[in-house]
């Protein structure tokens, strides 16, 4: 890349950042109520972001072929266990991503 060109990209992944995390607080300030439709939308994308990310995660999995998804299966398992123990987002992820490796690269 130029260096007009990366000068570009930075400034529009600057201009991006900036405009989602100034844009909410334009639209809503503190003194107005918030509309019900994006406090409904607030209670509903997170979990369906979540079953978007495990539909994805797991839509090229096969119970027929290669590991069978034994390695999958244990990784979610992982992830559901130190979840419900520890109830740490990051945690869970983080834990369920290294298991899955681990289990990828040593054993199957």
């Amino acid at each position: 890349m130029t260096l007009w060109q990366q000068l570009t990209t930075i400034g529009a992944v600057v201009a991006g950042t900036a405009l989602t995390r100034f844009l909410p607080f334009l639209c809503f300030p503190a003194k107005r109520r918030v509309p019900d439709y994006v406090r409904y939308l607030g209670r509903v994308l997170p979990a369906a972001v979540f079953g978007l990310l495990v539909v994805y995660c797991f839509r090229e999995v096969s119970l027929f072929e290669g590991s069978h998804a034994i390695p999958e299966l244990i990784a979610v398992l992982v992830v559901v266990l130190l979840h419900r123990w520890k109830r740490q987002m990051l945690l869970s992820i983080a834990g369920g991503t290294l298991c899955y490796m681990a289990l990828v690269q040593l054993v199957f």
